[in-house]
């Protein structure tokens, strides 16, 4: 394998400097030439105040997760609280319109105390006892992370306690006086992805340099893990290596220290759940006699498999058109969630003498996109089950398997959908794949604005959702939105990841530009008036289709995005995404992807659509230096290029609901003006609770689940 070793010859290789002085004067300039020519009319203060309203909004469905104490716990956001609080109430209680919770942490009033802008990272319950967590703490929302062990029936930091300080870790409970951690050891202790490549059982009350290690990975590994599986009865411990995105190695760790190979294919997914092992291969497997096909999900006995037995059930066998999407075990059964042409499908099996009996989960609507929120699987078969569509916002319901369902909670409308439909189509790719696409708007309008989005990579599919946001801030308005399953995702399962792998990347592009132009052939809009907008992954989506398909856009926007392909891999967590795309270290490599890299391919004497780059300072996951050079070389060549920093945010670019709803208005006035030739209007009025019914034909008494920040986390 031929490697080349040249660095760069980067003219803005300085805008790597994270916080360098030039840099951040470069980046102070652009902000303030940004903001004062796109946010300072009334058009953009009215979107940005009710896009606020949406993220606010009191009434939202507050999502529980269940720890296995019988309680609801959930993380809350308003305006009142804009950093959040972690809170906690009875089922009973939660049934109620409005139910008393018990606050365990005050993220506002820590901040102010301590003088620290802490973003709320999640939280690690003790199981069983329940009486402590391990709290993680961002500074600004980055993925690296404070740790914190937290005292939850005296709701205090344990002042002696596990305590680890920022870095990309890993930490799970073995016991009340014992956990695993992950985490930055020093010099050596990491991998070349930066996440831990050194895992360690720490004992309560001595030094952390002193913890025993029990798993190490190689520098070129991904990163290194631990787990310790409580379940009482099949208490477990289980440590592996990533090798890359989608192998892995991993291991039962027995109580002396012996490693058991798990011997499932590097790139199976796997699952264990008392007696049981779930296997999803990603590429076909001969096992047993028999050769199951990418994407299908096997069973066996977890201990027999061990012993070397490889006689498997095949729970799953994927077709054409429909993938599985997921699994969840209550304590007794195991829900698979499955998509049919990216529509989805949930069913109960049961796993008994005979086989596995298979029913259909009760309680899912046969029209709205429904997935498992969670299940309590070391106590009972009930389940957290969430149900929603792009025009139909989200319901909230307790099922038991075999027995009753009940509607938690309805989140109300943020938006007029009375003459808005959703419809299906199939575009023809380049090499003719058939590639599905949804759009949302009024059917019987002419040509309009249309905001295209999609991701296509990491095997992550885009499903249907509501958003108040996108609604208010551009259905509303008269807007068509559209939603790509384009190549590289996961909406029919591995093959359809792979198709986009690698050299194969440009199948992703060509399937996106099929679709605008499948959504010109069909009058819903125009080149003119066609945007494209995706983060991330989805970044690097916009940035090819700005470069490489010009022409069919009149506008583009992309947060957070991946775009400089030559350095990518030597930038903050990049080296973990080779499998994805590609070494550029290599010289095969290189080529496919010099083909495509944006930061590459902007040239002075080609017409671009006018484009709009969001990024953060403080993303540790895509290095702010890719939307920076991007922006600096099309301002090189003259091109309309507007650019935003968030000094805060991580890779979802904001903080809290006030950066979101200001990245959000920029963002959508910004396609709008460019597109439509024009300011948002303001609503023609605010809808009130009959009118939102009366559209809807829903009660309204909960709230929208809303999540703008969708499919910025695949990378």
């Amino acid at each position: 394998m031929a490697r080349q070793t040249v660095e760069t010859d980067d003219p803005y290789h300085w805008l790597e400097d994270l916080d360098g002085t030039d840099a951040a004067r470069w980046v102070r300039d652009r902000n303030a030439e940004t903001v004062a020519a796109l946010t300072g009319g009334e058009a953009f203060v009215a979107l940005r105040a009710e896009l606020r309203q949406v993220l606010d909004a009191d009434d939202r469905i507050p999502y529980p997760g269940w720890r296995g104490d019988h309680l609801y716990y959930n993380f809350w956001t308003d305006a009142t609280h804009p950093r959040g609080v972690w809170r906690r109430t009875t089922r009973e209680q939660y049934r109620r319109p409005e139910p008393e919770w018990d606050v365990l942490l005050d993220l506002d009033a820590l901040a102010a105390e301590e003088g620290e802008n802490w973003v709320w990272g999640g939280a690690t319950v003790l199981r069983p006892g329940y009486g402590r967590a391990l709290v993680s703490l961002s500074r600004g929302g980055g993925d690296a992370v404070v740790v914190r062990e937290f005292d939850l029936d005296r709701r205090v930091f344990v002042a002696d306690g596990f305590t680890l300080p920022e870095a990309k870790s890993d930490v799970d409970w073995i016991d009340a006086d014992h956990v695993y951690v992950a985490t930055d050891f020093g010099p050596g202790s990491l991998t070349s992805s930066g996440y831990p490549r050194v895992v360690r059982r720490w004992r309560r009350g001595t030094p952390l340099a002193e913890a025993e290690v029990v798993h190490e990975g190689h520098a070129d590994d991904v990163a290194v893990w631990a787990a310790h599986d409580p379940t009482p009865g099949f208490e477990r411990d289980f440590v592996g290596r990533r090798l890359d995105f989608y192998r892995s190695e991993q291991h039962l760790l027995t109580a002396s220290g012996e490693r058991i190979r798990i011997a499932v294919p590097e790139d199976a997914g796997w699952d264990v759940h008392r007696e049981w092992l779930l296997i999803r291969p990603r590429s076909p497997w001969t096992v047993g006699g028999a050769t199951h096909p990418a994407g299908a999900l096997l069973a066996t006995r977890f201990d027999a498999f061990l012993a070397g037995e490889r006689e498997m059930t095949v729970l799953f066998r994927p077709d054409d058109r429909t993938a599985l999407s997921g699994w969840s075990w209550t304590r007794n059964r195991l829900i698979l969630a499955t998509l049919a042409d990216v529509r989805s499908r949930l069913e109960v099996l049961t796993p008994d003498g005979e086989g596995w009996r298979r029913e259909s989960l009760p309680g899912v609507p046969e029209f709205d996109h429904s997935e498992i929120v969670d299940t309590d699987p070391d106590n009972e078969d009930a389940y957290l089950l969430t149900s929603e569509g792009f025009l139909q916002p989200a319901t909230l319901r307790l099922g038991q398997v075999g027995g009753a369902v009940e509607t938690l909670r309805r989140a109300p409308a943020s938006f007029d959908a009375g003459n808005l439909a959703v419809r299906q189509f199939f575009a023809a790719s380049a090499d003719g794949t058939r590639v599905p696409y949804f759009v949302v708007g009024d059917p019987d309008a002419p040509a309009g604005p249309t905001l295209l989005t999609g991701y296509g990579g990491f095997e992550i599919p885009l499903t249907p959702h509501y958003s108040g946001v996108i609604g208010r801030g551009w259905l509303a308005r008269g807007g068509t939105y559209v939603v790509a399953n384009i190549r590289g995702g996961g909406e029919y399962g591995p093959g359809w990841h792979r198709a986009a792998l690698r050299e194969n990347r440009p199948r992703a592009y060509e399937d996106f530009a099929a679709v605008a132009a499948d959504l010109v052939t069909r009058g819903i809009t125009t080149p003119e008036l066609l945007g494209v907008e995706g983060g991330s992954n989805g970044g690097l989506l916009a940035g090819v289709m700005l470069t490489r398909y010009p022409a069919l856009f009149g506008a583009v926007a992309a947060h957070v995005p991946v775009l400089d392909m030559r350095r990518y891999h030597r930038l903050l967590a990049g080296a973990s995404w080779l499998a994805e795309y590609g070494d550029p270290d290599v010289a095969a490599d290189w080529e496919f992807l010099r083909g495509y890299s944006p930061y590459h391919n902007v040239e002075g004497d080609r017409a671009y659509p006018p484009v709009l780059l969001v990024t953060s300072t403080r993303d540790d996951r895509v290095h702010p230096a890719h939307a920076r050079k991007m922006a600096a070389r099309l301002r090189e060549h003259g091109h309309d290029v507007s650019y935003y920093e968030n000094v805060e945010g991580g890779h979802g670019a904001a903080a809290n609901n006030e950066q979101r709803a200001f990245v959000w208005a920029l963002t959508l006035d910004f396609l709008w003006r460019k597109l439509a030739g024009r300011p948002h209007q303001p609503l023609p009025r605010q809808l009130v609770l009959d009118d939102v019914e009366s559209a809807t034909g829903v009660s309204v008494g909960g709230a929208g689940r809303d999540d703008p920040g969708r499919g910025l986390t695949g990378d």
